[in-house]
C-alpha cells in the first residue's frame, strides 16, 4: 500500500499519475475544463483498500445524478 511506498518508489509513482491523463482519455473520460476525472488510492482498511497491493482508480465520465 502507499504507507509501503519509499524514495525507491518515487518513480513508478510518477508515472503512475503522469499516464492516468491518457488513461482516462482512452477510456472515455472528456479532456478539459468540461470534462475531467479523478485518481484515487485507497490505502489501508479505514481508506477502502479492499486489495491490498498498490494501484489507483482512474474514474470518470459523465455524472447523470448531477444537474447542469
Amino acid at each position: 500500500n502507499l504507507m509501503d511506498a519509499d524514495s525507491q518508489d518515487e518513480a513508478i509513482l510518477g508515472r503512475m499519475l503522469t499516464i492516468a491523463p491518457r488513461l482516462a482519455i482512452e477510456q472515455g473520460c472528456r479532456p478539459g475544463e468540461s470534462g475531467g476525472f479523478r485518481v484515487v488510492i485507497n490505502n489501508g482498511a479505514d481508506g477502502g483498500q479492499e486489495v491490498y497491493h498498490l494501484h489507483m482508480h482512474i474514474m470518470g465520465g459523465p455524472r447523470p445524478w448531477k444537474k447542469n
